[in-house]
């Protein structure tokens, strides 16, 4: 909740190119009020220039030249715009193959995925791809948004076919803990984006804006295991905070109260929470997603990229790790390649010690692979310089999740997913 008790919901939108998936964003600015006028004036007079009888609410979105000149959508945009209940950040990620590592990256903070799917083209190749990294990054959560529905009169028909074959997409996946909606829209001529379509009286669903706003933010968030990275040590080390000592961080995953015991990782000490600090404020319980001061009643050894976590419910420590890779460089990973990774805040050496596969993001399966280029997801095997604290990101994405950098120039070279 912000201070005006709004709540907040992050969203990754997908789509392949032509789907309109800008011009949908922008239809939700346009109908929130939440474009300024001068933007305004210039979806006008661009639309005018372009001889459309109508307003290109891509406009609102697609901010980068080549994006205008092609139609399609390159970059991550982070797009902001609220009701009277909501808060809500858009990931408007693109949705062509050539732009994985820019969708995967996008969407690795959302809560919820709005895919869209151009109502004359159906189910496609890049439909799967779009589906398959929602289940890699386990979103919950899956708005299936049947686009341009206007341009097949409305065919109840048409929206029933594609439900259909999405939902034998949806048997493929691996990831059952999913909530899948439909909802059939037009975002050039806005029916059942903020307002109900006059023209199809057969669907009885909410609209997609009241869709998102009955969403609720702790039903979306991760619910695992406690996991508090430290991320600052107080020492205040003045007359009225002599002896204080405490550990800054955010906490992820579950909730922990005054009076738990609790492990100190790497030196596996234990200790009770003996008090949480919440601004200036003395709290008896942390909520996940909370960034707070906690102090224990013990003298431990605890520092930046220690963590600390529920006594009987520590993470894996091990020198290697199996994870999903993103490769998001234009170089090759290849066996035996040697990297920095980081995790969470953390940094170990690691070597490639296997390419297990390369991944089919249509949901075909495996192949053998020597080397993960550009855009490439595939399983890899690593071996590492000291243990890192991990669970899989299956079950915490917080604490399941790393990058690989570069050496030699310091670049990001992959995302991974521990498995």
């Amino acid at each position: 909740m912000d201070i005006q008790g709004r709540k907040l919901i992050k969203i990754a939108t997908a789509g392949s190119v032509d789907d309109g998936k800008s011009t949908l964003i922008g239809r939700l600015l346009y109908d929130t009020n939440s474009l300024t006028t001068d933007k305004i004036e210039a979806i006008e007079r661009n639309s005018r220039q372009r001889g459309y009888d109508y307003l290109d609410f891509s406009l609102a979105t697609d901010g980068l030249v080549a994006e205008r000149e092609q139609g399609i959508t390159i970059d991550v945009a982070h797009i902001y715009f609220n009701t009277d209940k909501t808060n809500f950040i858009v990931a408007d990620t693109p949705g062509h193959v050539e732009y994985t590592r820019n969708m995967v990256t996008g969407a690795s903070t959302s809560q919820v995925a709005v895919i869209l799917i151009d109502a004359r083209k159906g189910v496609i190749e890049q439909t799967y791809r779009h589906f398959f990294i929602s289940n890699l990054l386990r979103i919950s959560h899956v708005v299936v948004a049947i686009n341009k529905m206007d341009l097949v009169d409305y065919s109840e028909d048409v929206f029933l076919k594609i439900k259909s074959d999405f939902d034998a997409l949806v048997e493929k996946s691996n990831f059952n803990e999913e909530q899948i909606t439909f909802i059939p829209v037009s975002a050039l001529k806005g029916e059942n984006v903020t307002r109900k379509s006059e023209h199809m009286p057969w669907y009885l669903g909410n609209t997609l804006l009241d869709h998102l706003e009955i969403l609720e933010p702790e039903d979306l968030q991760e619910s695992s295991v406690a996991r508090f990275p430290v991320q600052y040590v107080i020492r205040p080390k003045t007359e009225a905070f002599h002896d204080f000592r405490g550990f800054s961080g955010k906490l992820y995953g579950h909730s922990l109260k005054v009076g738990d015991e609790v492990t100190v990782l790497p030196s596996g000490n234990r200790s009770k929470i003996k008090g949480i600090q919440f601004f200036d404020q003395q709290i008896d319980l942390v909520a996940p997603g909370s960034s707070v001061t906690i102090t224990l009643e013990d003298e431990v050894d605890c520092s930046r990229g220690d963590m600390i976590v529920r006594a009987g419910e520590e993470p894996s420590s091990e020198k290697a790790i199996s994870a999903t890779l993103c490769q998001v460089n234009s170089k090759a990973l290849k066996v035996g390649g040697k990297y920095i990774l980081q995790h969470g805040v953390n940094r170990v050496l690691a070597k490639v010690d296997q390419i297990e596969s390369r991944i089919h993001t249509d949901f075909t399966g495996t192949e053998e692979a020597d080397q993960l280029r550009l855009n490439d997801i595939g399983r890899v095997h690593f071996r590492l310089s000291k243990p890192i604290h991990f669970d899989s990101y299956q079950n915490s994405k917080s604490n399941g999740a790393f990058i690989l950098i570069d050496e030699g120039s310091y670049d990001t070279v992959s995302v991974g997913f521990i498995e």
